[in-house]
């Protein structure tokens, strides 16, 4: 007798452990650890589904108790059995049920319909084709004649015509060619045409000569590889010091190897460039994996993955889970972006994921980064990463000339506008040449918030403790929208407070500012890019190739339009407000401050033409902003190590976040205070809370936060266990849901 444990198919605590289930017979070839099978559950054996983790010949109990496997479900997609590894490794690590941890490494679990190219060919002679035709018209089946003209027709006559065309062209049903088929008339041939996003294009590679920086980078990597060392490397390069090609040359030799490589990327927008990279150097062994793309083409990539037919796989975060079985190298670019952070259970980080995936199957790890993350940079000082350094930018091109402009300076001139004299005139200077400008805003939408003059009262959600963003339509606000709920109420001509007619909107946008921008450079094309713009698949590609070909002079954009981008014809940009990020109110704010600084000077200069960056702010002598300017990575990393140092954050020590919700407010905020005190009870922590989280309620379910800080890791993971085990025996799940979430940004 064969014996499978199973995972249930449901996040609640009280169910996160295997049952075990007998194989019957029938289904001992199917029914393969990874599969998604149907399973009778509960005392009233209701039909539920669930994930084979395990499989075994010595049941845990009585025989006859053991309920059987239902089926295996057909449309499920099979887990590698390491990827299941992976999945207890999160749930361990970061929290959640195991459930939750099999669907963040399988982002594809449906089987979709495979994609079929058919062909129908001529199965006799032309001369019998000829002669059979007069014996179907003399019969009068003209349905049947004009599928034999139509490929007598066909150049050359053996070539055949593509089915579709074929039924459309001759006006026939599927059954007239099956009838023709079984009578040896003809002969249908049916291929597997995968759904492939990028198939289309056409790229022309580059030869790029390595300068002795990139080339002793690449030595290194490649040679440990060849020796069998699989190890974790920081490539920090300046912005525009050609790590891609770094990447690019070092996957050359890992795929010569026979191995597969992952490459991470930050945004869905960056899939556009570096697609067309990779497609140009390795062909069609290349494939991209990430949430725009269909069910069926994400089905597809997925499938061609574990079936070896490519070797690169790209995409975001989720890409990460490719199942790949002779993985040799995982490239994150940008490794210190945000995004790589997940905010659904279980809350891992792509950078501690795939250190761990990559030493459970022998591979290297490559970071890539111009502006390295606290924590990437602290494992190097640590001894615990290999820094690889590019300090030039490739090509010879120069790092841009930055001008810090203070607005409060501006507005003593009475200039009022969202850009300074010296932005103004740069742009100016930038039309006349022809040459392309970036204008970079860390905002979305239309302007920040509806507020009333009169009595200072500001639209919110009745739902959410958040304001309403404004959304308009030619140029006018129409209606106000909640980005957490999705709660609309059309755009209020009074004050819902007091009744005053002076009412506004009040904040700076990428529309507001793309209407400033027309009306001040009326003779300029402008596009827009954030996330109102970049709707449906090819939403960034489209306007990021517009722009690449130079349909457009200026580019306005929040941060997707500064990751990673390279458009030679860019020699201007302008940060309109640079000290947005330094006042979220979280311990990273002077570093995404930094980044995103650097990374957004770093979009100028690119070709041969010197760049100019102009960085407006309201804080012009903050570190982060100095250092930034002055492109100083090293100088701001020490200057934050010791505010980390003196507050006790990372990565210096590490912090567990428990967010506690409920519908219930004074639940929520009772059972968070319950938790933290047994937090207290260790004294190896430093509790803070449990307080309101910074959103204390989103769509009507209330939100507390407490934190615990710990130099060692390892303490704060058993404080979750010891935390988890306590929420289970108190039969709180159905009352308060609580997530985990390690080194939180905020």
């Amino acid at each position: 007798m064969l014996f499978a444990d199973v995972i249930v198919d449901i996040s609640v605590k009280s169910l996160d452990r295997p049952f075990q289930y007998r194989i019957p017979e029938e289904l001992e070839e199917e029914a393969v650890v990874g599969a998604m099978v149907e399973i009778p559950f509960g005392k009233g054996n209701r039909a539920m589904k669930g994930y084979i983790i395990e499989r075994s010949t010595v049941p845990n109990y009585d025989v006859a108790k053991i309920k059987s496997i239902t089926a295996v479900v057909k449309q499920g997609v099979v887990a590698e059995s390491h990827l299941l590894s992976l999945a207890y490794w999160m749930k361990r690590q970061y929290g959640g049920t195991m459930n939750d941890a099999i669907k963040a490494v399988m982002p594809v679990r449906r089987e979709i319909k495979e994609k079929e190219h058919r062909q129908v060919f001529p199965a006799i002679e032309q001369e019998e084709m000829l002669q059979l035709r007069e014996e179907l018209q003399q019969k009068h089946q003209m349905a049947r004649v004009r599928v034999v003209d139509a490929l007598l027709s066909a150049v050359p006559f053996s070539g055949g015509m593509e089915y579709g065309a074929l039924c459309s062209k001759c006006k026939v049903t599927a059954q007239v060619l099956r009838a023709m088929e079984q009578k040896n008339i003809l002969t249908i041939d049916a291929k597997r045409q995968y759904r492939n996003p990028y198939e289309d294009h056409e790229d022309e590679d580059k030869i790029v000569q390595l300068n002795e920086e990139q080339r002793q980078a690449v030595d290194r990597i490649c040679g440990d590889r060849q020796k069998g060392i699989a190890d974790t490397y920081l490539l920090y390069g300046v912005t525009g010091s050609g790590k891609t090609e770094v990447y690019m040359q070092c996957i050359r030799e890992i795929v010569d190897r026979g191995e597969q490589v992952i490459v991470l990327i930050p945004e869905i927008a960056l899939t556009f460039q570096t697609v067309h990279r990779f497609h140009a150097r390795f062909g069609d062994r290349v494939s991209v994996l990430h949430s725009k793309l269909s069910a069926g083409e994400r089905y597809d990539q997925y499938t061609r993955a574990k079936r070896g037919e490519i070797d690169i796989m790209i995409g975001p975060r989720s890409a990460l889970f490719t199942p790949f079985e002779k993985l040799g190298l995982i490239v994150i670019d940008e490794e210190h972006e945000q995004s790589y952070q997940s905010e659904t259970m279980p809350k891992y980080h792509a950078r501690e994921v795939a250190r761990q995936r990559a030493s459970m199957l022998g591979a290297s790890l490559l970071l890539g980064s111009a502006t390295p993350s606290m924590e990437a940079y602290y494992q190097v000082q640590q001894g615990n990463f290999h820094k690889l350094t590019l300090s030039k930018r490739a090509g010879g091109a120069s790092l841009p000339q930055v001008e810090i402009v203070d607005l409060r300076e501006e507005l003593r001139q009475k200039n009022y506008s969202v850009f300074s004299r010296s932005l103004r005139q740069e742009i100016e200077e930038r039309l006349a040449r022809k040459e392309q400008t970036i204008l970079f805003l860390n905002r979305r939408g239309y302007a920040g918030f509806v507020s009333c003059r009169e009595c200072g009262e500001v639209v919110g959600c009745p739902h959410c403790a958040v304001s309403l963003k404004p959304h308009s339509r030619r140029g006018q606000v129409e209606y106000l929208r909640c980005h957490y709920c999705g709660y609309t109420v059309p755009m209020p001509q009074k004050c819902p407070s007091c009744g005053s007619k002076y009412i506004g909107t009040f904040g700076l946008g990428t529309q507001q500012v793309e209407q400033m921008v027309q009306k001040q450079f009326p003779g300029a094309s402008v596009l827009r890019m954030d996330a109102d713009t970049t709707g449906g698949k090819a939403g960034h590609d489209k306007i990021l190739q517009q722009f690449a070909e130079r349909q457009a002079d200026i580019l306005v954009g929040t941060q997707m339009i500064v990751k990673g981008h390279d458009f030679p014809g860019v020699t201007l940009v302008g940060i309109l407000a640079a000290d947005l990020s330094l006042n979220v109110g979280d311990y990273t704010a002077a570093e995404r401050t930094y980044q995103l600084l650097a990374q957004a000077a770093g979009r100028a200069g690119r070709g041969q033409t010197p760049g100019k960056v102009v960085l407006q702010t309201y804080q012009p002598e903050h570190y982060s902003i100095v250092c930034a300017a002055e492109q100083d990575y090293d100088k701001f990393y020490k200057h934050e190590l010791f505010m980390r140092q003196m507050l006790q954050y990372p990565p210096v020590s590490h912090i567990l976040g428990v967010l506690v919700l409920s519908a219930d407010c004074e639940l929520a905020k009772e059972f968070a205070q319950e938790l933290a005190g047994r937090m207290k009870g260790d004294e190896h922590l430093t509790v803070l809370g449990p307080a309101e989280a910074a959103i204390g309620k989103i769509n009507d379910i209330y939100r507390y936060m407490i934190y615990g800080k710990c130099s060692d890791y390892a303490v704060l993971v058993q404080v979750k266990d010891k935390l988890e085990a306590y929420i289970n025996d108190r039969g709180m799940q159905s009352k308060c849901t609580v997530q985990f979430a390690f080194d939180p940004a905020g």
